[in-house]
C-alpha cells in the first residue's frame, strides 16, 4: 500500500532555490512541476516544461532548481510495500522520468484535497488518502496511454456550462433554442459545441433535445389534461404536427394512443 509521509501543495521558491540530492531523496518522491525548471537526473541535465511530473525512486541522484525567477510544485514523499512498483508498471507510469502532461489543473486540485486531508488527522484518513492517490495515478496513466492532456480550466468551465445546459434540455425543453443559439450561449462555434457535447455525454445534443422533449411530453400526457397542441408548445415543438410525427416515430404510438394506454 502506498502511504504518504509528508505532502505539500503549491510550494514556491525564488530563483536561488536548489534541491540537491546526490544520493537520492531517501524515499519515494512525487513532484507535480508547475513552472519551467532545470533537473539533473543521474547526472543528465534536462530542461523541464511547466505542467510536468516525475516520480523519483529513493536512491536516484537528482538536482532540481528554478529555470526562471520562481520554482513552484506540488509534492509528496511516500513509502511503498513490496509489489507496489508493479502497480506503476501496470499503469505504464515511468519512474525517474520527466513526463510533460499539458494542463495539470485537475491533478493539482486533487493534490490540494489530499494535502488538506493529510493534515486534518480525521477518521479514515489512510483510506481516503489511498483513494485519492489511486484516482490521481489512474488519471496520469490515462493521459500517458491516450497521449491527451488533463482537462484544462477552460474545459472544466465548459463542462460545467454544458452540464447545466443538459439539465435545462431535460427540465425545460420549451426554453431550448436551436444548435446555433445554444452554441452562441456558450461562446462556441457550432461544430465545436456539438463535438464537445458528444465527447462529454456520449450522445449528440440533437438526440438529447429529442429525448428531453419526449420525456416531458410523456409526463404531461400521463399527468395532465392538456391538449395535444398545448403539450407540443410546452415541449418546444413549432407545431402539433411535428410533435405528433416525432412522438409516433420514437415512441411507437401517437400521443393520444399513449395517453389512453396509461
Amino acid at each position: 500500500m502506498i502511504k504518504i509521509g509528508t505532502i505539500g501543495y503549491n510550494y514556491s521558491h525564488g530563483k536561488e532555490f536548489v534541491m540537491d540530492r546526490p544520493n537520492g531523496p531517501g524515499c519515494w518522491l512525487f513532484l507535480l512541476i508547475k513552472t519551467p525548471a532545470l533537473f539533473t537526473i543521474n547526472g543528465v541535465l534536462q530542461e523541464v516544461k511547466e505542467n510536468s511530473f516525475i516520480i523519483f525512486s529513493p536512491d536516484t541522484p537528482c538536482i532540481y532548481k528554478a529555470q526562471g525567477d520562481i520554482y513552484t510544485d506540488d509534492w509528496f514523499y511516500f513509502g511503498i510495500d513490496e509489489g507496489d512498483e508493479e502497480y506503476f508498471k501496470a499503469l505504464e507510469i515511468p519512474i525517474n522520468t520527466i513526463v510533460h502532461l499539458g494542463s495539470i489543473d485537475e491533478l493539482s486540485h486533487i493534490m490540494h484535497i489530499m494535502t488538506f486531508e493529510h493534515y486534518s488527522a480525521d477518521t479514515l484518513l489512510e483510506e481516503i488518502e489511498a483513494g485519492y492517490l489511486n484516482i490521481m495515478f489512474m488519471k496520469i496513466s490515462r493521459i500517458i496511454k491516450s497521449k491527451t492532456y488533463v482537462l484544462s480550466s477552460a474545459f472544466v468551465e465548459k463542462n460545467t456550462l454544458l452540464t447545466r445546459l443538459r439539465t435545462r434540455i431535460f427540465n425545460d425543453p420549451d426554453e431550448i433554442g436551436d444548435i446555433d443559439s445554444m452554441a452562441n450561449e456558450l461562446n462556441m462555434s457550432r461544430s465545436g459545441f456539438q463535438h464537445l457535447y458528444k465527447k462529454l455525454f456520449g450522445t449528440s445534443v440533437i438526440s438529447d433535445v429529442i429525448s428531453g422533449r419526449l420525456e416531458r411530453a410523456k409526463r404531461l400526457l400521463s399527468s395532465t389534461k392538456l391538449t395535444i397542441e398545448e403539450i407540443a408548445v410546452r415541449c418546444g415543438y413549432s407545431s402539433s404536427y411535428c410533435f405528433m410525427r416525432q412522438f409516433k416515430d420514437k415512441v411507437g404510438k401517437t400521443p393520444s394512443e399513449y395517453r389512453n394506454s396509461i
